[in-house]
């Protein structure tokens, strides 16, 4: 049926009955111009319908992509899609010091039904690619079909290869996974596998953001650290490592305010950009995934607890005069002092028999559940995947009370360490560890654990620990003018093969802090040694435990990150007579 039969009294719509009479008329005024013999006007007419039926297609289509551009998430980057896929954004320091980065790389390919002179060809690729197994390029050049050959060219590789002039040789380019700095900081880092994928540190931990960032999302991922206390600390974790030859070794380095982790390294290492030829021990980073039984250190709890739950005050005092039994221990001191010792000797001597005291009188169930508001009931909460889960007692009988107290019978990460000694050190507020820059001024708000009066206490104990002449286990950490505090910490391994502690074997640390004086809002710092199973050696008189291997090595790590960490010294005076850096030799625990 023409439009001209319906009428425009047989159309209901308003919208469309206005459309019909147009064309009725439209088609009537053809007639017109037929009849009056005046062809040249059906001819505009028609022209003009074509134009005006194109214009307003131009106008839709006009109108559409202007609405995408406008109101649509195409193109802003809200997926990675939109990207090479596995592509990845940068990884930066605190500071926007490059860290990873995707680099353009390519892949060489022959195609032997392209190549002109085979022989001529192989010869030319065995030259430049001697890394190339000979078969691999007989079987590329002399096969049937297009085939790889090698992966990961740099664009200078690239382009001498192509300057050959080699019919048959083809490149495709591919993105690849690079670290400027190689085994700076490959532990926490991370590596991703050859699709993209982040597998370990940061690259896994972030995986998400970090392939976001490639899209222009959000710019580089920036983590926590802080470049200069990185290379500081792996230095002088790695100068420890060569003097005292242990099987591995950790150091820490963290804000107690908001938990960031400024520093964090692992020994040995590797490099990031050749993860896949570095073996597991290697690649294992100590700092989170391996746990320790750590010692005296746990003293420093301990004695944070008796303060806190009001058994016992600086001081107090505790007979370590003779061994202590308490369950179905008999516990001995490392170096007997045989006397009397008040809370703050306790510490500083690293006695056991007044820790193990100490601990009797908070009581099982309130130690352990102060542990466990500690954070070392548990994985360190921390972006990082590898975060251990501790190893902890199945009750807490007299004996577990008395072997925890002072660091036996616990196992857990370094960095469930650093997360409840920040708590210690920051006022007594349990925060989550981060491995991502926090805002300026920012500080997390954090659940209390202790009082403000113990973190205030504990920072005296510490600090008198270090000071010089102060007969302190931690004499050899002191900075002069940095007011430094610490506690030393030696942990006899557990021998299954003779079923009791290897005194042989050890895992000696120091945890320290700086600076120790001022109010408890003001910055401060931590900063862990860790040796697993260091050698005595001349300079260490034999000795293997913290105050000898780890201590000296915290103490220089302090001296050169306080500049970075805008902690300037004080004057103050010291005492050279009585350091413990002069005096006759002595093991501090």
């Amino acid at each position: 049926m023409s439009l001209s039969n319906l009428g425009p009294g047989g159309v209901h719509s308003p919208l469309w009955r206005w459309v019909v009479e147009r064309v009725w008329r439209l088609e009537h005024a053809f007639e017109r111009s037929r009849a009056a013999a005046r062809p040249e006007d059906d001819t505009r007419i028609r022209i003009f319908l074509v134009m005006g039926f194109f214009g307003l297609c131009f106008v839709g289509v006009s109108l559409g992509a202007g609405w995408s551009a406008l109101f649509s998430r195409a193109g802003q980057g809200g997926g990675y899609a939109q990207g090479v896929e596995g592509a990845r954004g940068d990884v930066v320091d605190r500071n926007g010091k490059l860290l990873a980065v995707d680099l353009a790389h390519y892949a060489l390919y022959v195609d032997p039904r392209e190549v002109w002179d085979a022989k001529e060809t192989r010869a030319a690729l065995g030259r430049a690619l001697p890394q190339v197994p000979a078969k691999r390029l007989d079987k590329a050049v002399f096969g049937d079909h297009r085939a790889f050959v090698l992966g990961g060219l740099t664009p200078d590789e690239k382009d001498a290869i192509f300057n050959l002039g080699l019919p048959g040789v083809t490149f495709e380019e591919q993105e690849r996974r690079m670290y400027p700095l190689g085994p700076t900081a490959a532990h926490l880092i991370g590596f991703v596998d050859s699709g993209g994928k982040g597998l370990a540190g940061a690259e896994r931990a972030l995986d998400d953001p970090i392939r976001k960032a490639a899209g222009g999302e959000g710019g580089p991922t920036q983590l926590s650290i802080d470049l200069r206390v990185q290379a500081a600390l792996e230095d002088e974790l790695r100068k420890a490592a060569e003097e005292f030859t242990p099987k591995g070794a950790v150091g820490l380095v963290t804000n107690v305010h908001t938990g960031e982790i400024l520093g964090m390294a692992s020994w040995p290492d590797y490099d990031a950009n050749k993860a896949g030829e570095a073996t597991d021990d290697q690649r294992l980073n100590r700092a989170a995934a391996s746990v320790y039984e750590m010692g005296s250190t746990f003293k420093a709890f301990t004695v944070a607890i008796g303060l806190d739950t009001g058994v016992a005050t600086a001081a107090s005092t505790f007979d370590a005069r003779e061994p202590y039994k308490l369950g179905y221990r008999t516990i001995h001191d490392y170096h007997a002092t045989r006397a009397v010792l008040n809370l703050v000797e306790v510490f500083q001597h690293s006695s056991n028999i007044g820790t193990a005291m100490l601990a009797e009188r908070v009581g099982g169930q309130r130690l352990s559940q102060y542990f466990t508001n500690l954070g070392l009931t548990k994985p360190a909460k921390v972006e990082l995947q590898e975060s251990a889960r501790p190893l902890t007692p199945r009750k807490w009988d007299q004996d577990t009370v008395a072997s925890t107290s002072f660091g036996h019978g616990m196992n857990i990460s370094p960095l469930a360490l650093a997360q409840a000694m920040n708590a210690l050190l920051n006022g007594g507020e349990m925060r989550p560890l981060t491995i991502r820059k926090l805002p300026p001024g920012v500080r997390p708000e954090g659940r209390r654990v202790l009082s403000e009066h113990t973190s205030a206490e504990m920072l005296k104990i510490m600090r008198a620990n270090v000071v010089p002449g102060e007969g302190g286990s931690g004499g050899k950490a002191d900075v002069p003018g940095l007011s430094v505090g610490g506690k030393t910490g030696t942990g006899e391994k557990y021998d299954p093969a003779i079923r009791r502690y290897n005194h042989q074997r050890q895992v000696s640390s120091f945890a320290a802090t700086f600076p120790t004086d001022g109010p408890l809002e003001a910055d401060r710092y931590f900063v862990l040694i860790l040796l697993d199973e260091p050698k005595g050696n001349a300079n260490s008189f034999g000795f293997s435990t913290g105050g000898w291997v780890a201590a000296p090595a915290a103490g220089r790590v302090i001296e050169r990150i306080a500049p970075f960490l805008g902690v300037k010294r004080k004057t103050e005076l010291v005492t050279i007579a009585n350091s413990p850096k002069n005096a006759a030799p002595e093991a501090g625990l």
